[in-house]
């Protein structure tokens, strides 16, 4: 299907916009819930009175032909609906949660990811996603840190462009494409507490450097739409924050889609303490430059008399409705036919693989004593499986799965009997009826069944309701009895591996030391159990790296890698541990340094890290120039060797430092990332090439620029990593007139 010039659609918004009545204008920005299967009597007359734009949450495809027959054969001008769905990590077949796709660092994978949602989901009548999500996720007590892209604003950058292009493809009116979604516009990720809905205090230039730039990566990836943030930002709630809206997105960014509320936010401008009641708060959100209302009324309500008294001029609403039919028209929905479009079915075996490439991705190795993994079927005679998520297909899906088929879920424990084959015995025991039991009934048989294996395959973390939206979390260790298990079944000698769904970083300190090996596997989605047998047997390598911090305890967060340097920096021989210090030690401040008396100050784990079944070295590191001009660009390089016996996917990340600029700088940022595959003692050059523009920062004076200076540049395996260059940018001759 060919798609029309922006002028050609902004010839026809204007001409529909001509014809349409202030109350069929109002009736574009309403979107409602769907009744659930069926048209009902007063849903079927909102569409064809045109007081309704847009439904969500309607999945029937009869019911779905249905609405937009009526809409665009019985209202008065054949406007077409959205029909919106929350399609967050896939429909039928379901991808592992969003933190879990970005630790496989593979913006390919994640882009194929979403058009396999986007075809499943168009097949239902849906049309628009509420994703990708692109708050940056530092505290992994915030529920929804399962539905990010991780910590950094570089990689949720990558990612989440790559999410709306699988969405969206080149061209939004051809088959099997869906509109995306930005959300939650913008610094939702920083919610107080790690509690949802709370509020964020940012400082403008934080969110600039740090929480608007994936949203500006996805709007230049073509996003459709975007949604605001429950939260508040700096006292006012993103629903009618004109900064965000109207100063950033709009003026500065040029944004030409439309902006939707999140659920009820406009009402609760009021609940907020903003607003007194829903007139008011109808007029800030459309105000502020909010376009769309999700599920509450206060437009509907109120709008028209807004216009009649004065306070919203005629031509801003006319503004608000042309930006909807703007990204209908892009959808192609005006121009549908009756002709039916094939479409590959859901669940199908190319969709299925895709699954398990990410799921198999996804997977980070954090441990691997004495090479226990992988496995030797052929070796092996016994196994126990233990856990209650071994054999749940529910709880494997994750959050945030409304369509998701779980007949289809392939679960580790048949998928491990498969891969030892029948001349090994499987030992199972669920041990924990839930992730949260604490009742240890359930140990003996979990005991014994290690006690007659060679190796314990321990599968524990969470239930995907303890995260996700509004599941949110003060104690971020293993819930329930896990951490009592894990004591039983190291008790009895028997080498432990332990895999993790989870969708959070989880703080493992006080468990790491009992097991031999640690998969990582979040939520891994539909295809989980094949994935995760196949990398203990060795079949595929482990390539998933932390896209995310992991704390040692809780007292630790936030943690991140691109934290800022402080005046007192801590150093291994400043670090002082609680029980070294003498009684009635002096109070002293000189040499005293930032840390926690009671923990280590280093992570668990290191952002970007993940280990493989072979080794890699980084050595080598070259700069193309010590002096980089404005207009320049410099190229930075390394040598990376696979020095063991086993191919491996290595992800080579360059991260830098600017040493001084007019705002402090973090000790590290992530700049760039690329996923190489390597043969046994096989020698690659990774090149990373930067311009003044990926150095550019918001500065002191408000304003984003490349400030002359000197930078350190690392290339490795994580954050880390210890292989250093430097060069110094300068301003160029052309700047300087």
């Amino acid at each position: 299907m060919t798609s029309a010039t922006r002028e050609e659609i902004d010839q026809r918004v204007a001409e529909l916009l001509q014809q349409m009545t202030l109350e069929e204008k109002i009736g574009q920005l309403a979107l409602i819930q769907g009744a659930g299967g069926h048209v009902s009597h007063d849903v079927a007359e909102s569409v064809r009175s045109g007081r309704i734009g847009a439904v969500l949450n309607e999945v029937d495809p009869g019911t779905n032909r249905e609405l937009q027959r009526i809409a665009r054969e019985e209202s008065r001008l054949g406007i077409p609906l959205l029909i919106g769905r929350d399609v967050i990590h896939g429909f039928k077949t379901v991808f592992p949660i969003p933190l879990g796709q970005a630790a496989t660092w593979h913006p390919e994978l994640v882009e194929h990811g979403a058009h396999v949602s986007a075809i499943e989901a168009t097949a239902t009548g849906v049309n628009w996603t509420f994703a990708p999500m692109l708050d940056i996720g530092r505290d992994p007590r915030w529920g929804r840190v399962a539905e990010c892209l991780g910590e950094d604003p570089h990689l949720a950058s990558v990612l989440g462009a790559a999410m709306v292009h699988g969405f969206q493809g080149e061209n939004l009116a051809e088959p099997g494409r869906i509109a995306a979604c930005a959300k939650h516009f913008a610094g939702y990720g920083a919610s107080e507490s790690g509690r949802d809905y709370n509020t964020t205090n940012i400082p403008e230039g934080e969110l600039r450097n740090v929480h608007l730039p994936p949203f500006r990566a996805a709007l230049n990836a073509g996003a459709a739409t975007v949604m605001t943030s429950f939260s508040d930002l700096n006292g006012v709630p993103a629903t009618a924050n004109a900064l965000l809206l109207r100063t950033i997105l709009r003026e500065e960014w040029g944004f030409d889609g439309f902006v939707v509320s999140d659920w009820d936010s406009v009402r609760q401008l009021a609940v907020h303490g903003l607003t007194a009641d829903d007139r008011d708060s109808a007029y800030e959100a459309a105000s502020a430059g909010c376009d769309m209302e999700m599920a509450s009324t206060t437009y509907a309500e109120h709008l028209a008399s807004l216009v009649h008294e004065g306070r919203i001029t005629p031509a801003h609403v006319d503004a608000m409705t042309a930006n909807v039919l703007r990204v209908k028209f892009r959808l192609g929905l005006f121009d549908a036919t009756d002709e039916e479009v094939t479409l590959p079915e859901a669940l199908n075996v190319e969709h299925l693989r895709a699954a398990y490439e990410a799921a198999a991705e996804s997977v980070v190795l954090l441990k691997n004593s004495d090479a226990l993994l992988p496995l030797n079927p052929a070796a092996l005679r016994s196994v126990a499986v233990i856990g209650p998520l071994a054999d749940d297909a529910h709880e494997q899906l994750g959050t945030w799965i409304f369509d998701g088929d779980t007949g289809a879920t392939r679960t580790i424990l048949p998928s491990i009997r498969l891969a030892v084959g029948p001349e090994c015995t499987v030992h199972h025991a669920r041990a924990l009826e839930t992730s949260r039991s604490r009742n240890h009934d359930g140990f003996a048989e979990a005991v014994a069944a290690a006690e007659q294996s060679e190796v314990a395959i321990l599968v524990l973390g969470e239930e995907s309701i303890l995260s996700g939206e509004a599941h949110c979390r003060a104690d971020i260790g293993l819930p329930g009895a896990q951490d009592a298990l894990i004591d039983a079944i190291a008790a009895t000698g028997t080498p432990i591996v332990l895999i993790v769904m989870a969708g959070r970083a989880l703080a493992l300190e006080s468990v790491v030391d009992k097991v031999q090996a640690i998969l990582y596997a979040w939520h891994p989605g539909t295809m989980g159990g094949p994935a995760i047998a196949d990398l203990l047997m060795g079949v595929v390598s482990p390539s998933g790296r932390l896209p995310v911090t992991m704390p040692r305890v809780l007292g630790q967060i936030p943690i991140y890698h691109a934290h800022k340097n402080t005046g007192k920096p801590v150093t291994p021989a400043s670090f002082t541990y609680i029980d070294h210090i003498q009684p009635r030690a002096h109070q002293v401040s000189v040499g005293n340094t930032s840390f926690h008396l009671d923990v280590d100050p280093s992570p668990l784990y290191p952002f970007g890290y993940g280990l493989t079944y072979s080794t890699v070295v980084y050595d080598t590191i070259t700069v193309s120039a010590s002096t980089v001009p404005m207009d320049g660009t410099v190229t930075i390089a390394a040598e990376v060797v696979n020095t063991g016996a086993r191919e491996v996917s290595e992800v080579a990340q360059l991260y830098l430092r600017d040493l001084v600029g007019s705002v402090t700088r973090p000790v590290r940022e992530l700049k760039g990332f690329t996923k190489v595959r390597l043969l046994p003692g096989e020698r690659r050059t990774v090149h990373f090439v930067l311009s003044a523009d990926d150095l550019a920062f918001v500065g002191r004076d408000g304003q984003r620029r490349a400030e002359p200076g000197h930078f350190h540049a690392w290339i490795g395996g994580d954050a880390n990593a210890t292989l250093r260059t430097e060069f110094s940018l300068v301003a160029s001759a052309t700047s300087l007139h």
